[in-house]
């Protein structure tokens, strides 16, 4: 589909999900793979990639931990020389309350991992691809960074959030050679989700209903979408926020 030979793609939250998907993707496209994720199953991914003679490494590191994302950070441009791709995708939904009732310490913990997350790994890929002058950043926001979702408003409140942070870091390093973007899609079938219909049963087939095609997307579809805001088919986009939403927002 695209060929990544010769790139190091770093993914958080890459145990799981749309991080796994999305590194199995890049790796079978030729990119060395820098796998991010406070779970230590990340390196049963890594291990299973390399098996089939794939490069790939992980690094257990906890996103909003910054020393220890820095000497990560580090640590993989020693190991593969260079961060060419960063896909921020680290991150969690919280409880589901209303506003007016939400936990603050929840609150406060939502915006640590899905903001402060990705903030984190952004200034520290930014750093090194201005060394490099060149790079290609996107991140996992979601269509909740679009839209609201009741019962929600701390991970909406995280979602916009990154929406912002990524539509601004793209104006201001365009000229480095440096494009930003963001991936926002509908609800699709991982960890994350699984929580939602476990909080509340009768969830699962009235969101899937809320997308005019009627399912959720799939993990494979989100990665293809992030391979292609990374490949050079998409060399003149920057600084959006692109929905992978069934048409929800439409």
């Amino acid at each position: 589909m695209f060929d990544f030979s010769g790139k190091t793609a770093l993914i958080t939250g890459g145990a799981s999900g749309i991080g796994k998907a999305t590194a199995e993707k890049l790796a079978q496209q030729g990119a060395r793979i820098a796998l991010i994720d406070q779970n230590p199953e990340g390196e049963i991914v890594a291990e299973d990639l390399r098996k089939r003679d794939l490069p790939a490494h992980f690094w257990q590191t906890n996103v909003i931990d910054l020393p220890a994302m820095q000497a990560t950070h580090e640590a993989i441009i020693a190991y593969f020389g260079s961060i060419d791709i960063a896909i921020n995708n680290a991150g969690i939904g919280g409880t589901w309350s209303k506003t007016g009732d939400y936990p603050i310490a929840e609150f406060e913990r939502v915006m640590q991992v899905n903001l402060y997350g990705v903030l984190y790994g952004m200034q520290l890929q930014i750093k090194q691809m201005q060394k490099q002058k060149v790079g290609i950043i996107v991140n996992v926001a979601s269509v909740a960074g679009l839209k609201a979702l009741a019962n929600s408003s701390a991970y909406v409140a995280s979602k916009h959030a990154v929406v912002g942070l990524t539509k601004t870091a793209a104006l201001e390093y365009a000229k480095h050679n440096i494009r930003i973007n963001a991936i926002c899609p509908v609800f699709t079938r991982t960890p994350l989700v699984e929580t939602m219909f476990a909080f509340d049963a009768s969830l699962e087939d009235k969101l899937a209903k809320t997308t005019p095609l009627q399912r959720y997307s799939t993990v494979e579809e989100v990665a293809h979408a992030i391979l292609w805001l990374a490949s050079p088919e998409a060399s003149f986009i920057t600084g959006q926020a692109m929905p992978l939403d069934g048409g929800m927002l439409a």
